[in-house]
């Protein structure tokens, strides 16, 4: 049997380690508060620089807003959410992931519409893609549409584009794989999107229309429900 003094030292030993262990895991999760609270700032900041730059009647023409980044293409609002951002376009869909309206690298990224997509919003069917953030940021709102009575109380709003603004009605919310083919394959409804309502007609956690728009605007986001889950709110474009 080991002496008493030995066993000691080696219980100090191990209380020493445990303590810097767990001083160590503190330092490390204030760290990760504090770099998430650095991300959805700086995402804060970006967008208060950008909403002096909406465009509206009376107010900034959306020659300013291109001025800024000529990949810009429209501005998205949906009422009573947080989504209320410009819309670029990259030459790719990696582009604007983890890049700001202003070219810088933001985790926080930019509301982009899909390259397949035309990028006047001419064809039947365009995508949104855009970060989940908890904070409601972005597309972090998109999860509300889930509940029903969220998604009937809230269907309005505003897609702005350069030649004049388009209403959007929101009709349905879903819950799909990111390898959803129906969603995620834009190029196939560019001229006729009646088979994918279809198909999302039976697949929509909440549908709240009888009509098949003739335009459709996807929004796509992160979800958390299981593996590459993706919540995509649809909404009916409509000339205003």
């Amino acid at each position: 049997m080991l002496p008493y003094k030995v066993l000691k030292f080696f219980d100090d030993v191990t209380s020493a380690l445990v303590a810097v262990l767990l001083a160590l895991l503190a330092v490390y999760a204030g760290y990760a508060l504090w770099d998430n609270r650095q991300v959805y700032a700086a995402a804060e900041e970006v967008q208060a620089s950008l909403l002096t730059l909406k465009p509206q009647e009376g107010g900034a023409p959306f020659a300013e807003l291109r001025a800024v980044n000529a990949d810009v293409r429209a501005w998205v609002t949906l009422d009573g959410t947080g989504v209320d951002y410009p819309v670029v376009q990259g030459k790719d869909n990696l582009t604007y992931v983890n890049t700001d309206v202003y070219g810088n690298f933001s985790l926080a990224g930019t509301i982009f519409l899909d390259t397949r997509c035309a990028p006047d919003f001419a064809g039947e069917y365009s995508l949104l893609y855009g970060h989940h953030m908890v904070s409601g940021q972005m597309f972090g709102d998109l999860e509300k549409y889930q509940d029903a009575a969220f998604l009937r109380e809230h269907r309005t709003g505003t897609l702005l584009l350069p030649d004049g603004a388009c209403t959007l009605e929101v009709f349905a919310c879903l819950l799909v794989p990111a390898s959803e083919e129906h969603i995620f394959r834009p190029e196939h409804w560019q001229e006729d999107v009646s088979p994918l309502l279809d198909w999302a007609e039976g697949e929509a956690l909440c549908w709240e229309t009888t009509d098949r728009p003739q335009r459709v605007l996807a929004m796509s986001t992160c979800s958390s429900a299981f593996t590459d889950a993706r919540t995509v709110v649809l909404a009916a474009i409509q000339e205003g």
